[in-house]
Formats: structure tokens, sequence, C-alpha cells
């Protein structure tokens, strides 16, 4: 491992430029700042083994960008695009994106805002169930959502104008872009070609082994040994009982959470129920936890209530249930349903792939783990009894919605994998006891101080704004 090489004072430059392309994926001049890519310059050719030996990813990097080729073992659902102001893409903006980067790369140097439109508009008009009308406000703001996303990473950058005048009123509005066509060719590179599948199981992770035989089944130690640590850094936390007995194994060998330790600065925090790699930066984290906003303040409030819940020696026994198995059939169907059939080059593609069967039986079958279950009605009333006690404090939105805010802070917290929702409420999961003993404060602000201060500077948590009083909530 390249990194065991690297002086004690240089180590912490090279895990820098690990989390910095880990948590990226593409890297450029300006994104997602311009000391990144100098960063990862410096250390390519070492990022580049130690990437490779560890989790399998293939590293690029040029002049203008640096790219990291992930391999997947499952769709991840819980990682969207999100637009400027942290709104999720849906399927319409999906579409206008991938559209936007075929322009591109059809374009030649500089393209207008509306010249681009026009190349999508006609392009979507091509696609069943796509459709982009200058018309249609709706249509503008999804496309500039777009087209913003592409600003943000460097494959286009504003060069005169206004997008969001145009988005108000194409006639009167314009925008110039210059191409980068170095981040455009790097944006879009699938492992496979599109156009040979038939499923989107084909650019799912496929790893053969050769290295040796159990019981006449083939077993790869270096396959999963990979297979492992990618878990390790790409999920909150890994749970001894979702892996089968040849993982298992990798885990608990003290060198597979070493190895990203050394790589990426990470700390692993192990518990007989699996691990979980800590970010003491908050630079690999794709969400910050806790954070600030109601939302995650919610969260973070909800959890120590279900914590003290479950400690809680005087109340009745919660029943325990194990998790459901995992699958990503449902979600596979539904993206297989709206591949373009007439797109495929038949004499090219593969066959239908089909689902990999498991080499093993997972860890302890007879006896999976089991999770105390907190159920709706509880979650529901304990919601209530937040918003009565701190209430004032929240976002005026979810003052009144109370099952909006129960239903998002749940969904923050089975982000995080510190519960996971199943029919009548939640699972509670090992890691959620490290958010045990909430402690709240409620710090007044002086509305003379507010009323002083430049509104023209963006509030630090402007869910707040309204409110004289702030909480501050933090893990004992």
């Amino acid at each position: 491992m390249r990194a065991r090489e690297i002086t004690p004072l240089a180590l912490d430059s090279y895990q820098r430029a690990a989390r910095v392309i880990l948590s990226n994926h593409l890297v450029t001049t300006s994104y997602p700042d311009r000391a990144a890519l100098p960063l990862l310059r410096r250390w390519a050719t070492e990022l580049r083994d130690d990437l490779l030996d560890l989790f399998g990813y293939r590293l690029e990097v040029t002049e203008t960008t640096a790219r990291l080729f992930t391999v997947s073992d499952r769709l991840n659902p819980s990682a969207p695009a999100q637009t400027a102001t942290e709104r999720t893409f849906d399927r319409t903006r999906y579409s206008y994106l991938a559209l936007c980067l075929a322009a591109l790369g059809r374009a030649g140097n500089q393209i207008t805002l509306s010249e681009l439109a026009d190349h999508v508009a006609a392009d979507a008009a091509q696609v069943d169930g796509v459709e982009l009308s200058t018309d249609r406000g709706a249509d503008r703001d999804a496309f500039v959502d777009a087209v913003g996303w592409l600003g943000v990473r460097g494959a286009i950058a504003l060069a005169d104008g206004d997008a969001n005048g145009w988005a108000s009123n194409p006639e009167a509005g314009e925008a110039l872009y210059d191409i980068d066509r170095s981040v455009v060719v790097a944006l879009f590179r699938p492992p496979r070609a599109l156009q040979h599948l038939h499923s989107i199981r084909g650019l799912l992770a496929a790893e053969t082994s050769q290295a040796a035989e159990e019981d006449g089944v083939p077993v790869d130690a270096k396959a999963i040994g990979r297979r492992v640590r990618r878990a390790l850094v790409e999920r909150p936390v890994v749970l001894a009982g979702e892996l089968d007995q040849h993982e298992l194994i990798a885990l608990a060998q003290p060198k597979t959470a070493s190895d990203v330790e050394m790589l990426t600065g990470l700390v692993a925090e192990r518990r007989a129920e699996g691990i979980a790699m800590i970010d003491p930066t908050g630079r690999l984290s794709d969400v910050r936890f806790p954070s600030t906003g109601t939302i995650a303040q919610v969260a973070l409030l909800l959890a120590g209530e279900i914590a003290d819940r479950i400690l809680d020696v005087d109340a009745p026994e919660l029943p325990k249930l194990p998790l459901p198995p995992e699958s990503d059939d449902h979600l596979i169907e539904q993206l297989d349903a709206a591949i373009p059939e007439a797109g495929i080059f038949e004499d090219l593609a593969d066959e239908d792939a089909e689902p990999v069967e498991p080499t093993s039986e997972p860890a302890d079958p007879e006896e999976p783990a089991t999770y105390p279950l907190i159920d709706d009605t509880w979650l529901a009333d304990k919601i209530t009894e937040l918003v009565d006690q701190f209430g004032r404090t929240f976002a005026a939105q979810w003052q009144a919605d109370h099952n909006g805010l129960r239903k998002q802070s749940l969904g923050l917290l089975q982000r995080l994998r510190l519960t996971h929702a199943v029919p009548g409420g939640v699972l509670v999961l090992p890691v959620l006891a490290r958010y045990r003993d909430v402690v709240v404060n409620v710090r007044e602000r002086d509305p003379l101080i507010d009323f002083a201060v430049d509104n023209s500077a963006p509030e630090p948590s402007s869910e707040f704004s309204g409110s004289t009083e702030e909480p501050e909530v933090e893990n004992a």
C-alpha cells in the first residue's frame, strides 16, 4: 500500500486528496474548489495504485480533470443529483441533464442558453415521455437546473448574460457559456456502453473468483476484501448481519479497516454489530450530522428520544425484528422498463443479466440479528411533543406539518443507517446509540442586533431567521 510509504508530515495531505476524490468522483479546475485538482495531481501516482488495490477503482488524472471510475455493488438511490437549492432532481431534470451533455458534446467552444435549449428540445422530441417547451415556465426552470448542475462542475462557464433572466423571460434574457470539452467528456463515462445493455444489472460489479475454491464454489479473497472496503467508505455503517460468511471474515480482519483508515484518515469504530467509519474532518461525509436546519435538528432530537425509550428499563419491552432482506430487484425493474429498446445494438448487446445468486449463506442464517421496533404511533406522539416544546424555533412550514416533519426526519435517520423503516414503524439500528443523551440549549438572540445585520448577507441558518430564539442541539 503506497500510503504506508508516505512520511508522517505528508500523510495528512495525501489523505485529504483521497477524501476529495472519494467524495466527488470528478474534480476540475474549479470544482469542488480551485485547490482540489493541484492536490490530486501531486498524489496522482500513489492514489492511482491505492484506489485500485483497495477498492478496484480506476483513477484518471489530466491537466484539467481528475475522474474516479468506481465499482457499484448495488444501486444507491440515497445520493441523487441536487439543484443549487438542494432540491432533488426529478426525472425531467435527469432527462434534460443527459440531453445537455449530448448537445454539448456536439457543440463548439461556446453556446448560448437558447441554442442549447433548442438542441435539447429537438432531441427530447425523439424520446417518448420527454419534452422541453420553452413556453412553459416549469420546463425552463428544470432546464436551467440541469444547466446549473453542469456549470457548478465546470463543464460550462458563464461568459455573459444571466440564466435566471432567460428562465423568467426567454424573449428578453440570454446567457452565453464557454464549453470545457475535457469536463464534458469526463462527466459521462459509463463502465459499459449503454447501447449494449438490456438491463441495468450490466453496470453493477460482477467480479469473478479464481483464487481458491471452497465446497466447489470459487472464492476470491481479494475481490471480497475490495467489496467490504467499498462498503466501509460508501455506507454510513456496515452491519455484520448483512454480510455473508466470506465478507464477515474479511470485515473481522484488522487490516481491512486499518487500510481504509490509512488511506482516508477516517477512524474505524468497531462494535459487535459491525463497523462505522467516523469522519472527524467532516470532509468525506455527504451528509453532516448533527447539523443545522429544522430537519437535521429534529432528527437528532428524535434519535435521542428513541435511544432513551430503548434504554428505559421501566418501560414495556419492545418487540424485536430482523432487518428485511435488501433487494435491488424492484428498482432494477423500474429502470429496465425505461430502457429504450429501439436504441440497443442487438448484435453487440449482452443477454439479459440474471440476478447474481450469493455464493454462500448469510452469517448465522438460523439466528439473524434482531433490532427493537418503534411503532408509528409512538413516533407521531413524540414529534408532536417536540413541536410543542421547540416548535417556535422550527421553520414555519414544519410547525403545522407534523406528519411531513416526521417523514423527513425519519428519512434522514434511515439515510444515515440509524433506523430502518418497516411496516408499522422503524427498526432501531445499533449506531443510533451514539446520539443518546442529546442536550438542547435554546439560544436567545437580541432582535436589535438581528435588525442591524446587513440583509444582503445570507443567514447562517435561514430556516430560523424568523425567530428571536434558536435551538442548539448537540450530542453530549
